[in-house]
């Protein structure tokens, strides 16, 4: 059995920002540990608009606080994102992600994330070896 706690986590390579400064994200499981998913808690900063696209990821998300939005691109077709709301990427959808208020996010990553990946320049987390 896996048990990590926050204090596990936070001030320790587990814990990655966003090179932009627009998120902190959690990474409670990996794909070390083997469950196939990565496991993540998102902090999306207040006033921040992110440019995603996992390419090579599906993600889900549930908000467990906060508010903000997720605008498809290129349709522009937004959704109001909030305390109780999950949305799901099943199609590799690129988005922006646009914070009103700070929101804390409830991240499922597939295939897993390795630890420390960022988005690249296109919104992109790269595939490392093995994925």
């Amino acid at each position: 059995m896996i048990v990590k706690t926050k204090e596990e986590v936070v001030g320790t390579p587990r814990e990655i920002f966003a090179p932009n400064g627009h998120w902190i994200s959690r990474r409670y499981l990996l794909a070390g540990e083997g469950m196939g998913f990565s496991f993540h808690e998102t902090i999306i900063l207040a006033g921040t608009k992110t440019h995603i696209h996992y390419q090579n990821h599906l993600e889900a998300v549930f908000c467990v606080q906060g508010r903000g939005e997720v605008e498809l691109i290129p349709s522009g077709e937004r959704f109001l994102i909030e305390e109780g709301v999950m949305y799901a990427l099943d199609k590799h959808d690129e988005h922006y992600l646009s914070a009103s208020e700070e929101m804390r996010l409830i991240c499922v990553f597939n295939p897993p994330l390795q630890g420390n990946e960022v988005h690249d320049e296109k919104g992109v987390y790269p595939l490392k070896k093995g994925q």
